[in-house]
């Protein structure tokens, strides 16, 4: 595994860790979502607002958290 696929399953993993311990969403809905993302690539907090699985106000914290 190449060192930036290595950092980008970290960030991953990272995003993931924030979505179910600070806006508690659910394994499922992150799977469903992760599903979604293979079929029609994109990022994963806009896959997750798209299908009502975060609210705009949680977007809005997603994307606070990832600038930080």
């Amino acid at each position: 595994m190449t060192s930036e696929l290595m950092e980008l399953s970290r960030s991953t993993s990272q995003l993931i860790r924030f979505l179910q311990e600070e806006l508690s969403l659910s394994s499922n809905s992150i799977a469903m979502a992760m599903r979604r993302r293979e079929q029609d690539p994109g990022p994963l907090p806009m896959i997750l607002w798209q299908y009502g699985l975060v609210t705009l106000e949680q977007l809005e914290r997603i994307f606070d958290w990832l600038e930080g």
